[in-house]
């Protein structure tokens, strides 16, 4: 097609678009934060993208500017549009995942299901919503949060002075959310990809395990997610696409509570670890997906292509030498699991890749992908 799609971001989201843009004629070219990421394969230009000048310089070389991460400035990505600069998701949609009070709101308006809420910019209408909701409360910083990072259960208010005081020269004035602690039985996830021209397709949903605040697995789709309980999260999904106007993959983390109601957690305007099952389990995954959004091309079919998919984080890595050398025994052990790697250097906690197995039987999908990645963690 001999189009330029710029990623903004190298870190391994990027890198798993390199595969499928080749696939379909796209250049892919990254601004990324240093030398030596992920994404060190297709990175053009090294750079801050927090500098206007530096994200404007990338963005005369390509067709079409997409994202890694939610954290581009919103003064950079309006004066890029201002530029007739093609962007998407764009700042209008992308507020949305780079400000957790501004999504909480514009999903009220909306008309989501999400847990009780608030803005509070004191100690005292912290501990008032505690107070009023069994004393304990999930507080949260409005921006930069990710993998547990900015999420904090608390009983009382001064559990969070030292946000406040961090946050007290925010542009936000300080302020932090603060949600009940839902009464959930597990957390699942929604993704859809809507490109500019309004068509819009929607992955089956599906259940993410938690650890450490951590996304540690994915099956696909959820197990007992009868009929009315898919056709919820899809409605829930589809209508924040078109309601935000977003553009790309979108993942939508839910919760399921004990009175089997589904309420929207939080947003992901990209690719997102709740997908990666769909590179090897479905018909098109969702790096190839994001792609043909962002493009304006016509969006591929999101069916499995097995009963089963299970995704597996490879977290931390091992303690002594590296990934590469451990290949081979997995493979030999686990012929049916697809192993992803993200050319990161292990460390504890760190995501370095992840373990795709698909099949039939769920029970033996779980083992195969389960037993593939302890092959990589000491």
């Amino acid at each position: 097609m001999g189009v330029r799609v710029g990623v903004v971001g190298g870190g391994q989201l990027a890198r798993m678009m390199i595969a499928p843009a080749v696939e379909l004629g796209v250049e892919i070219r990254v601004l990324a934060e240093q030398d030596g990421m992920s994404a060190a394969l297709a990175a053009t230009r090294v750079g801050d993208y927090r500098d206007l000048d530096t994200v404007r310089a990338f963005a005369r070389d390509v067709d079409v500017v997409t994202f890694d991460h939610e954290h581009v400035p919103q003064d950079v990505l309006r004066a890029l549009e201002a530029e007739g600069v093609q962007v998407h998701p764009g700042p209008d949609a992308l507020r949305f995942a780079q400000d957790k009070l501004d999504m909480r709101a514009r999903l009220a308006e909306l008309g989501m299901p999400q847990p009780d809420w608030a803005r509070v910019t004191t100690l005292d209408e912290l501990q008032s919503f505690l107070d009023d909701h069994g004393g304990r409360g999930v507080v949260k910083t409005p921006r930069g949060g990710y993998d547990g990072k900015g999420v904090r259960v608390v009983g009382a208010a001064t559990e969070a002075q030292d946000w406040f005081t961090a946050l007290a020269e925010d542009a936000n004035g300080g302020a932090l959310l603060v949600e009940e602690l839902v009464d959930f039985t597990r957390e699942l996830a929604q993704q859809v990809a809507r490109r500019p021209s309004g068509q819009i397709v929607a992955y089956p949903v599906v259940e993410t395990v938690q650890r450490g605040g951590v996304c540690a697995e994915v099956i696909a789709p959820a197990p007992r997610a009868d009929g009315r309980l898919a056709a919820e999260a899809e409605r829930i999904g589809l209508a924040i696409a078109d309601g935000l106007g977003v553009t790309g993959m979108l993942a939508v983390e839910l919760f399921e509570t004990t009175d089997e109601r589904l309420l929207v957690n939080e947003l992901a305007m990209r690719p997102h670890n709740s997908g990666h099952w769909s590179q090897d389990g479905a018909v098109t995954g969702q790096f190839e997906q994001h792609l043909r959004a962002v493009l304006d091309l016509p969006l591929g079919e999101t069916a499995p292509v097995q009963p089963w998919a299970v995704m597996v984080n490879i977290l931390g890595g091992p303690a002594q030498g590296s990934l590469a050398e451990r290949f081979a025994d997995a493979m030999t052990r686990h012929p049916s699991a697809k192993i992803h790697t993200y050319g990161k250097a292990p460390r504890p906690g760190r995501k370095v890749g992840h373990v795709n197995v698909i099949g039939d039987d769920l029970d033996d999908v779980v083992y195969q992908a389960r037993a593939a990645a302890s092959h990589f963690v000491d």
